[in-house]
């Protein structure tokens, strides 16, 4: 039995029948140092066409199921089940690699990634030994989480009740980012006041996904609609997140990281794009005398400025990759207020930065990289789209709240 997905595009793509099925099971990377190479690997691929499947709409079929089936969405799976278990640095430069070139393949795996963590945190033993092998297998998780007509992102509607030998799932979906492109969608419900993932597989009967996201920016996210009537799911596949925010753990700070590093990312493409425009077709201005606009001072002082501020912003998303790896370890409040406090730190650099670097693309390249057919508005459009997934002018309160007052850091997927 198959649900019904509806798909909302421009051209009315299909999905193909076996995109979810395959008989080739996922490459396991083994170390931080293999991820790395991969990624570029895939990176150099992903890039020949990310501005025309922005330009277009088209779902990134191919490219998510290369991009699971190499390994990489499994790097952090802990060793203990035979993954790789890298270390959040390792984890951040892989999605900075990714989202350089096609920040929304970068953000399509970020929930995936953060919600294995929520196994390992949360779980049953047997619960993380049966979906640690399907991501090792290539598995995909979606993102059921958010809805957008309650009053604020905390507050869920959908529910979740449990009988005997299942539970029941009502309620509907929104930013659904790689819903449709996932073969188990991680829906969050509420019981009784507290969060509860239920891991529905695609094509569940009452599963509807609706590839509705119509944002300027990260088009290819499908980051829609997920409805879902009577959805029955075995109580063997439903996790108590609301665990994770009762104890000292990084469920929230990795979540916000990985955000953090997909801004990095987006930063890092758009300030590779600007220098290779302006040594290639900017033109030096009429008063400057130049031949080159290479040569213009003022060009050259905007190109230094952005590469500090990224590797400033790169350096404090590594310093919080640290943090993180030893609240792993030692989860405490001190270690897990370090992680969130540092993350929180990232997120601020991360977005000024990618917003920065979006805008002087422009600036420095002159009024002909404004033409449509280069299409290198995705940049800015991306940084816009994705830094919204929470204020940051709520994160330097939290921040100056810590060091003035010393008020730690809320712990929940948006601190």
């Amino acid at each position: 039995m198959t649900s019904k997905i509806e798909i909302k595009l421009k051209d009315a793509q299909n999905i193909p029948p076996d995109f979810y099925h395959s008989d080739d099971l996922a490459h396991v990377i083994r170390s931080d140092e293999e991820a790395i190479v991969i990624a570029e690997t895939l990176a150099h691929e992903f890039a020949k066409e990310a501005s025309k499947r922005d330009h277009e709409r088209r779902l990134p079929l191919q490219e998510v199921q290369r991009y699971s089936a190499s390994g990489l969405w499994g790097i952090n799976v802990p060793r203990e089940f035979g993954g790789a278990g890298v270390s959040y640095k390792t984890l951040a430069e892989v999605v900075k690699i990714i989202s350089s070139v096609d920040s929304s393949l970068g953000q399509i795996a970020q929930n995936h990634w953060a919600f294995v963590e929520h196994i390992r945190l949360d779980a049953q033993p047997e619960q993380q030994a049966f979906f640690f092998e399907q991501v090792l297998q290539g598995k995909r998780f979606g993102n059921a989480f958010s809805e957008k007509g309650s009053k604020n992102v905390a507050e869920l509607t959908t529910r979740i009740d449990f009988e005997a030998d299942h539970a029941l799932i009502n309620g509907q979906k929104f930013f659904a980012t790689g819903a449709l492109l996932a073969h188990w969608v991680p829906v969050v419900a509420v019981n009784d006041g507290k969060p509860y993932a239920a891991l529905v597989p695609q094509h569940t009967p009452g599963l509807t996904i609706i590839n509705d996201w119509s944002g300027f920016g990260q088009r290819t996210t499908v980051s829609g609609s997920v409805l879902l009537d009577n959805v029955k799911v075995d109580l063997k596949y439903v996790v108590p997140i609301h665990q994770a925010f009762e104890r000292p753990t990084v469920a929230g700070a990795i979540s916000q990281f990985i955000q953090s590093a997909v801004d990095a990312g987006i930063a890092r493409g758009a300030i590779q794009e600007t220098i290779d425009y302006v040594r290639q077709h900017a033109r030096p201005w009429i008063d400057s005398g130049l031949e080159q606009a290479v040569q213009d001072p003022y060009t050259i002082a905007n190109i230094g400025e952005i590469k500090i501020k990224l590797r400033a912003a790169e350096a404090v998303l590594d310093l919080a990759a640290v943090a993180i790896d030893k609240a792993l370890q030692e989860p405490t409040e001190e270690t897990v207020s370090q992680a969130t406090l540092l993350t929180a730190e990232s997120k601020v650099l991360t977005t000024e930065i990618a917003l920065l670097a979006a805008n002087k693309l422009f600036e420095l390249s002159g009024t002909r990289s404004t033409l449509s057919e280069l299409n290198l508005d995705r940049h800015w459009r991306n940084a816009r789209t994705h830094t919204l997934h929470d204020p940051v002018r709520w994160k330097l309160n939290l921040v100056g709240n810590y060091y003035l007052n010393g008020v730690a850091l809320p712990r929940h997927a948006w601190s």
